[in-house]
């Protein structure tokens, strides 16, 4: 067991992640500059167009971004144009020779992952941790949003659920014999899916599947280990809510297994109410209720 208190453990890890992946370099991972520009190229190739939002990504203040920038469009790694609707707005795309830059490091950041994997003898002991600091470090950056439930991202938040489902519950799950909802009733105008994103892996989903039975049904809802206690399945939750409503529903249901506390603990503790078994799935032995406001016109 460690002895070292919290504070003492915490500031070495700081250290050990500082001294890991060269943060005090002046040529980052041995391409001739620090690490504040090597991560504004990275956000430009990675996707990312508004200098605004690269500059919320990466925490930065205005005056340090505009300094970054300049000296990537001295490089002649990006180019800089005012947003043709808004002129307040600008935005940042890699020229070829960024592009190419962009590339290297990737390849460069892939080895360096590699080598620190094989430093520990249980890979996914030591990847578990990881998700945990960095789920943890970017909790305010978890983004909720509706997909499609058939979307790739989606497709491994359910197939996790399932697996999970497989190990906790004592006769283990097999999803062919389950009420599984068919992916057209989770998405609009019949109910919605939610996946919540953290720093572009996904950490969570929850789904709204509509019925013909005069209430909608909450669905799979799941957060990744990495994730739990940070508060993503109430927000996951609220939002299905919110989703309700809009589509003018105004009874929600929902089923669960007494093998999963922490679910049966969320709905008690946000307003739902236990009622009797409402349908024949063979797996929840719990049964939910809630009430939504609709307003007139809704």
């Amino acid at each position: 067991m460690m002895i070292a208190d919290p504070i003492s453990r915490i500031r070495r890890f700081h250290r050990a992640v500082t001294s890991e992946v060269g943060l005090l370099d002046n040529s980052f991972l041995g391409r001739g500059r620090p690490l504040g520009p090597a991560r504004v190229l990275n956000a430009v190739g990675g996707g990312m167009a508004e200098v605004a939002e690269i500059r919320a990504y990466l925490g930065l203040d205005s005056g340090l971004m505009s300094r970054l920038l300049r000296g990537l469009e001295a490089e002649g790694l990006i180019e800089l144009e005012t947003d043709q609707g808004d002129n307040r707005r600008r935005r940042v795309r890699l020229t070829p020779a960024g592009q190419q830059e962009h590339d290297a490091y990737e390849a460069l950041s892939d080895a360096q992952a590699a080598q620190i994997l094989g430093k520990h003898n249980s890979r996914e002991r030591l990847l578990a941790a990881m998700d945990i600091v960095a789920t943890t470090l970017g909790r305010d950056r978890i983004v909720v949003q509706e997909v499609d439930p058939a979307a790739p991202d989606a497709q491994l938040c359910l197939t996790a659920y399932y697996a999970e489902l497989s190990q906790r519950l004592h006769q283990g799950f097999e999803v062919s014999l389950s009420c599984d909802p068919e992916a057209r009733d989770m998405m609009r105008p019949r109910g919605s899916f939610l996946l919540a994103v953290s720093d572009g892996l996904p950490v969570g989903c929850a789904g709204l599947k509509g019925t013909e039975k005069g209430y909608a049904e909450v669905k799979r809802v799941w957060v990744a280990p990495s994730a739990r206690g940070l508060g993503v399945s109430r927000v996951m939750m609220k939002r299905l809510e919110e989703a309700a409503v809009s589509l003018g529903i105004g009874v929600l249901r929902l089923d669960t297994n007494s093998a999963l506390p922490e679910a049966v603990a969320l709905y008690r503790n946000s307003g739902w109410t236990e009622i009797a078994r409402f349908n024949d799935d063979p797996y929840p032995d719990l049964f939910f209720e809630k009430q939504l406001s609709i307003r007139p016109g809704k």
